[in-house]
C-alpha cells in the first residue's frame, strides 16, 4: 500500500509508478531510494543501478554467490536472482522495521536464496566467511552520502577478504562539486584492487552536479572494453574511466583510514 511508514532509523515513503503496474519507489526524506517492478525484476529504473547491471551482466556465467551491503528493496538482489537463477544472496541492512515493510510490501520472500542479516555494514560483514563471495555490492547510504566507515581502507580490507580471488566489487556512491569524497574512495579501492574502474554520467563525472557513481573493482580484471562500451551506450552515454585517467581523476588523494 501506498504511504508513510515509520522504520528504525526514520520514515520511509512507499510509492506507486503510475506508468508501470507494479512498480514501487521507496522513498527516505523526499530522496528516492530504491525502485523495484515486483512483476519484472530486471526492469531497472535509475540509470545508476543499470550501470551496475551491466558490471553483473558481464560476469562469468552461471549463479552468482552475492554479499550485498545496504538492502533498501532489494532491487539489485532481485534482478540477480531472475537473470541467474540459483544465485544466493546474503543481504546485510542495520534498519529491521525497513527489512519488514519490504518482506510485506514489496513481497521480498519471492525472492529465492536470500538471507538477510539485520547489522550494521561493518559489522555484518565481519561475519562473512572469508572467500565466500563472487560479487559484493557496497550500497548503502546515511540520507544521501556513503557513511564514511563503509569507505575506510580497513574496510575495504575486509570486503577483500570475504571476496574469492576472481570476485568483483561494486560501489554506488553519491557525490557533487569537486569530487572530494569520490576522489578518496577511489584513492582507497585501488589501494585494495589491482582492477578499478569508475562509471557515471558525464555531467556527474565532471562534478557539474551531485549524482550517483560506480565503482567496478577486482584483483583479477574487469572487462573494460565492454564496460565502456555498454555504458556509453546507456540513455545518459555514460563515461567508464580507467588506468591512466583513473589515476588523474584520483589527482593524488588520500586514502580513507
Amino acid at each position: 500500500m501506498p504511504g508513510l511508514y515509520p522504520v528504525t532509523f526514520g520514515e520511509i515513503e512507499l510509492l506507486r509508478d503510475l506508468d508501470r503496474q507494479d512498480g514501487w519507489v521507496l522513498s527516505k526524506d523526499g530522496v528516492p531510494q530504491s525502485y523495484v517492478d515486483l512483476q519484472d525484476p530486471t526492469f531497472l529504473e535509475f540509470e545508476y543501478v543499470r550501470l551496475m547491471a551491466d558490471v553483473i551482466d558481464l560476469l562469468a556465467e552461471g549463479p552468482l554467490s552475492c554479499l550485498h551491503v545496504g538492502g533498501g528493496a532489494c532491487t539489485i538482489p532481485r534482478y540477480v536472482a531472475a537473470t541467474r537463477p540459483g544465485s544466493r544472496h546474503i543481504v546485510i541492512e542495520p534498519d529491521g522495521l525497513l527489512v519488514n515493510l519490504v518482506r510485506e510490501q514489496l513481497n521480498l520472500r519471492s525472492v529465492p536464496k536470500l538471507k538477510v542479516i539485520v547489522d550494521g555494514g561493518r559489522e555484518g560483514t565481519a561475519k562473512i566467511w572469508d572467500a565466500s563471495a563472487d560479487l559484493v555490492v557496497l550500497d548503502a547510504f546515511s540520507g544521501a552520502t556513503m557513511p564514511v566507515e563503509l569507505a575506510t581502507a580497513e574496510y575495504m580490507g575486509d570486503i577483500a577478504r570475504v571476496l574469492r580471488p576472481s570476485g568483483t566489487l561494486l560501489i554506488n556512491l553519491a557525490d557533487g562539486k569537486g569530487l572530494a569524497f569520490a576522489r578518496r574512495l577511489l584513492a582507497t579501492v585501488t589501494a585494495a584492487f589491482g582492477h578499478v574502474a569508475l562509471m557515471a554520467e558525464p555531467g556527474i563525472m565532471r562534478g557539474r552536479r551531485f549524482g550517483n557513481l560506480i565503482v567496478a573493482a577486482s584483483r583479477t580484471g574487469l572487462p573494460l572494453d565492454l564496460l565502456s562500451r555498454r555504458a556509453a551506450g546507456g540513455l545518459t552515454q555514460a563515461r567508464c574511466v580507467h588506468g591512466e585517467a583513473l589515476t588523474n581523476f584520483v589527482a593524488g588523494a588520500a586514502p580513507i583510514n
